[in-house]
């Protein structure tokens, strides 16, 4: 990374109160249904467990460095939709017939504690609600808010989660050039990060020239996230199982976990000058994303 920050109380506090307010907004958009009520049960699990909610910080400051006033009313709701987005992608992923996986932050998966079944009802109707709060959020004007929920859509579907989850299930056991690898990466991680980039950019108002510096940004910061999380793969307390990623063609596989770690610090500089042109000496996401970064690979050391 280009540069280091220190962390300071005030920021750390922010965070704090930024992360708390999300966790009461998620909690009082999500349905809450009687003891029969299985899918309301599973869709408050998927999203409401302890989780880092990267992306929706990531829309809140990105929108504050770039001019987005501090009261904005609908930034909160935004911030949420996409979240109930990631959480419904984590939910699908984890299936049987996807990755199969038994834990997700430390618990066990969403099919393992209420049945696929459940699990999949529960996935859908994140993504309806997650596009039912974006839509009402207030603050945008119809055409920005139209915008908003096109980027959304667009991450969700073939262009992006959908394709990047069918590709890596088809291709990911077979030998792939790493660019092959790095395309599977962006649509599986970039593409969302982009739409919760673009929709901070929709409401600051954003110029077209800084939004293309935050899809650009977007680009390199997702696939800084996908080589971190091939690194923590065969690491313990993630959250996740342990060594997912056995027999699969990852850079890690290809390349050895140095030359990940290289890569990984080229696109945070890339990421990093990027954001630099979009949103100049605003440091917010910056020193959010330094410390983030930081940390998680201290981890691994």
């Amino acid at each position: 990374m280009t540069r280091r920050f220190e962390t300071h109380p005030g920021h750390d506090g922010e965070l704090h109160e930024l992360h708390a307010a999300l966790q009461r907004r998620l909690d009082e958009l999500l349905p809450v249904g009687d003891e029969r009520d299985r899918v309301s049960s599973a869709m408050r699990e998927g999203v409401l467990a302890p989780g880092k909610r990267i992306r929706p910080l990531l829309l809140i400051l990105a929108a504050r460095d770039l001019g987005c006033d501090r009261d904005h009313p609908g930034l909160l709701d935004m911030a949420c939709a996409v979240e109930m987005v990631h959480a419904s992608s984590l939910i699908l992923d984890d299936i049987p017939c996807m990755d199969n996986a038994a834990l997700r932050r430390g618990r066990p998966t969403i099919h393992r504690q209420y049945g696929e079944d459940v699990a999949i009802l529960a996935a859908v109707a994140l993504l309806s609600s997650a596009f039912g709060v974006m839509v009402a959020a207030q603050g945008l004007s119809p055409e920005c808010r139209s915008q908003a929920v096109a980027e959304l859509s667009m991450a969700v579907g073939t262009q992006g989660l959908v394709q990047g989850q069918y590709k890596d299930l088809r291709e990911g056991t077979a030998p792939r050039s790493a660019e092959e690898i790095a395309t599977t990466n962006e649509l599986k991680t970039s593409v969302l990060f982009g739409a919760t980039l673009q929709i901070a950019a929709l409401a600051a108002g954003a110029s077209p020239a800084a939004r293309q510096k935050m899809r650009c940004f977007a680009q390199d910061l997702g696939q800084a996230f996908q080589l971190l999380d091939d690194l923590a793969d065969g690491h313990a307390g993630t959250g996740k199982d342990i060594n997912k990623d056995a027999g699969k063609s990852t850079l890690v596989a290809m390349l050895g976990s140095d030359a990940v770690r290289e890569r990984l610090d080229t696109h945070l500089r890339r990421a990093d000058a990027h954001f630099s042109r979009a949103c100049g000496k605003n440091q917010a996401t910056r020193r959010f994303m330094h410390a983030w970064f930081s940390k998680q690979l201290a981890a691994f050391s």
